[in-house]
């Protein structure tokens, strides 16, 4: 196979159930062919009645993204679920035969490394023969903890290991795809600044403050990997169910 659309989702869904409509998150009205789709969600509600439920029986995101999925010819091939951290592999029924080798493996980083409400999850396999890894992380939050992020990132790199001769390691593999609630921040830029970038879309007045990018600056691990543009508003923070920033 010589190419294949890909459509990566990742969302913080801060403890809610789905929505009503799933659409515009997976984009199926796009005249761009989709033929997996590999969806990594935090905060995935996880108190201990829900959390022992889910296991037990299909979690609600699942079921909710198989229900839109499933009839358009897609099967879910392959999950993890840390506490909070989900991630799903989706594929058209098509490429079924062609996907071999699956494992799944996840990383605590929260509390020490004891409590899984932050960390990495991560699914590789073989697709038509090339070795792919995706990793979906939710790393510690706050302005003033970059450096640690980093350092989450590298040992979650490094604990996390598979059962195969040739791709031990996730940076073994051709491909990795990393994303996630990565918890990176704007720095030094002023509230007032921000917003203003944003309702003008200057968004790249705010580039040279990204943590990660400065980051990336100097650790070579970071250096390893390629971030698409940063064309869009930044993420960080919403009041529930809408799009406003934090009026907080």
């Amino acid at each position: 196979m010589d190419t294949f659309g890909l459509y990566v989702v990742t969302w913080n869904v801060a403890t809610a159930e789905p929505p009503d409509d799933v659409n515009s998150v997976l984009q199926l009205n796009s005249p761009k062919k989709t033929d997996l789709y590999v969806i990594g969600l935090q905060e995935v509600k996880a108190a201990p009645l829900k959390f022992v439920t889910d296991l037990a029986f299909e979690d609600s995101w699942s079921h909710f993204f198989m229900n839109t999925l499933a009839p358009l010819g897609y099967i879910k091939v392959s999950s993890i679920r840390m506490q909070g951290l989900l991630l799903l592999f989706i594929s058209k029924m098509e490429h079924v035969p062609f996907i071999r080798d699956i494992q799944v493996t996840y990383t605590r980083t929260g509390l020490y490394g004891y409590w899984g409400n932050k960390g990495g999850v991560s699914i590789r396999l073989s697709f038509y023969g090339h070795m792919l890894c995706f990793l979906n992380c939710h790393l510690t939050a706050h302005m003033n903890y970059a450096s640690q992020r980093v350092d989450e990132f590298e040992y979650i790199l490094d604990a996390q290991t598979f059962d195969t001769k040739n791709t031990p390691r996730i940076l073994d593999h051709k491909v990795v795809f990393w994303f996630g609630d990565l918890n990176f921040r704007i720095e030094d830029h002023g509230m007032l600044f921000v917003r203003n970038c944003i309702t003008s879309q200057r968004y790249n007045l705010l580039w040279s403050k990204d943590q990660l990018t400065m980051m990336k600056q100097k650790e070579a691990t970071l250096q390893k990997f390629e971030e698409g543009p940063l064309d869009f508003q930044p993420t960080y923070k919403f009041d529930l169910n809408s799009d406003n920033y934090d009026t907080r």
